[in-house]
């Protein structure tokens, strides 16, 4: 019998976050197949508007750091799809629970980390050009795609993963569920699903209306729930029904739409026409172990939630950035004892925030005094620079830090976009996914330190001292591993640099 095809890892779904982290693993020369229940990567759903996200700072800069921003376009020409230019109106720049909070209330002072060089806090991108752009890197980097194929089977062993499509069988050391919220891989590989059930059922639809001047402009809440109507003809729904339709077999026909945006809206609004439409509740779960054995979850394979404020995709690119490099030092035997298992240790505390995040908006959006109580205070705040300024800071994902043991307050955080010497930035730097040691004050104790882990770790003069910073140990994705202030001892700095990298011969590539 012919044996079947062999990779290190197979990932299942290519969607963002398959995509992203084949890639990653593909820049570590690993092999990698991904395989796709889906034919066509094209989807009505997937097409503006309905496929708008935002992206939040650490995606953004994870996109810049693997050279990948620059091939996104439809930031470039659209900042802001949600407000209408030229109105005299103060710039929205972001909402919690449908509450916004404004440009000019944000005080940026509190991130003091983000230099002028940083890459935007935020900016929009559309699913389709996100997986066009990941997809020609994974090619390019000779990820191997295969659609129409979904998993329906795997067994694992304690040297790999046999991987079923029917009567096809796939081999591989590794096999990481990147397929959505209905997961085959967590679902067969006994993971432990946890959380709440929903509120309500959303509906996001393309309809005609024959009479839209009866409804508002924008969000609006409602006694009995919200609307959205972000360009004519395209509409988001939330009706407080528990998940209800949701989860129910009914088709959403043109005369369900209408019934609910009657009794949501208030109106007798009348829908002629229904192209497109989806549903969609504010479930929160989430996997309580990333890994078991050799099977990992990513994206919304480990946590579901509502997709109020868009935070799921950015929540899913950073598992694919963080799991990528430990993935791979692993599979080439040059991880640290525990390297992987630090992938469920910093992520899934940074998605139970998320998770978290996403009930307190549903909690202040539901019909009833209880939440309008709730939703008047939570605005007063956000109307304060303070309050705008601590939202913007977790909605955009500039406040995120890692707990990795020190005190220092750079360590766990997004390495600031500095200048080197050679005046490339830290963005321009980690192209090929290595990690760094920057160097403060041309010492050469550091350039010996960072040598001794050969190609791990890059040594790179910095161009000019900041924040008292002596040296900086930045990993892969891009992390702060180890800070030293000045004149302090750089011991640290090693025993992050082995907490980290395995050490080897010969000095990394300049």
């Amino acid at each position: 019998m012919k044996a079947p095809p062999h990779h290190e890892v197979i990932i299942s779904g290519a969607g963002p976050v398959g995509l992203f982290l084949a890639c990653e693993l593909a820049l570590a020369k690993c092999s990698v197949l991904i395989l796709e229940k889906a034919e066509d990567p094209h989807t009505p759903l997937k097409q503006l508007p309905f496929g708008i996200r935002g992206l939040s700072a650490p995606s953004i800069e994870a996109l810049d750091r693997r050279g990948l921003l620059d091939q996104l376009e439809l930031h470039k020409r659209l900042k802001n799809p949600h407000v209408n230019a030229g109105t005299g109106a103060r710039r929205q720049v972001g909402h919690f629970a449908g509450i916004p909070f404004h440009e000019g209330d944000i005080d940026p002072t509190h991130w003091r980390y983000r230099l002028p060089s940083s890459t935007d806090t935020s900016l929009v991108s559309e699913m389709a050009e996100l997986e066009a752009v990941l997809t020609r890197r994974a090619l390019a980097l000779g990820v191997e795609i295969k659609r129409g194929l979904a998993v329906t089977d795997f067994q694992q062993t304690e040297h790999g993963v046999t991987v079923h499509h029917g009567q096809q069988a796939f081999e591989a050391r590794w096999l990481v569920g990147c397929d959505g919220s209905r997961s085959v891989v967590r679902k067969l590989g006994g993971f432990e699903f946890a959380g709440t059930e929903p509120e309500f059922t959303g509906y996001t639809a393309r309809v005609e209306i024959a009479d839209p001047e009866k409804l508002k402009p924008g969000r609006n809440l409602t006694a009995t729930g919200m609307y959205l109507q972000s360009q004519p003809g395209y509409l988001m729904i939330q009706d407080f029904d528990g998940g209800a339709f949701h989860g129910s077999d009914q088709p959403i026909t043109v005369e369900h739409v209408q019934a609910v945006l009657r009794r949501i809206s208030e109106t007798d609004v009348t829908l002629s026409a229904l192209h497109t439409a989806a549903t969609w509740t504010d479930r929160a779960r989430q996997a309580t172990a990333y890994r078991n054995g050799r099977l990992l979850l990513a994206g919304d394979a480990a946590h579901i939630h509502s997709p109020l404020g868009g935070q799921g995709l950015n929540l899913g690119l950073g598992d694919a950035m963080n799991l990528g490099w430990k993935l791979a030092a692993t599979i080439k035997e040059q991880a640290p004892a525990g390297l992987l298992d630090s992938y469920h240790a910093e992520r899934y505390p940074i998605g139970a925030q998320v998770l978290d995040w996403s009930r307190a908006q549903v909690a202040i959006m539901k019909p009833g005094p209880t939440a309008r109580a709730l939703n008047a205070i939570v605005r007063d705040l956000i109307n304060t620079h303070d309050g705008a300024t601590y939202f913007a800071g977790r909605v955009w994902g500039v406040s995120m830090r890692y707990d990795l043991g020190s005190d220092h307050p750079l360590v766990g955080r997004s390495v600031p976009n500095f200048q080197l010497a050679d005046g490339a930035t830290i963005g321009e730097s980690l192209r090929d996914g290595q990690g760094m040691l920057l160097d403060f004050g041309a010492s050469s104790a550091l350039e010996h330190l960072a040598n001794e882990f050969g190609r791990r770790i890059a040594y790179r003069p910095v161009k000019a001292a900041q924040f008292g910073l002596s040296a900086a140990l930045i990993r892969p994705d891009g992390v702060v591993a180890g800070a030293c202030d000045g004149d302090a001892d750089h011991r640290p700095l090693r025993q992050a640099a082995e907490r980290w990298f395995v050490s080897g011969a010969g000095p990394a590539s300049r």
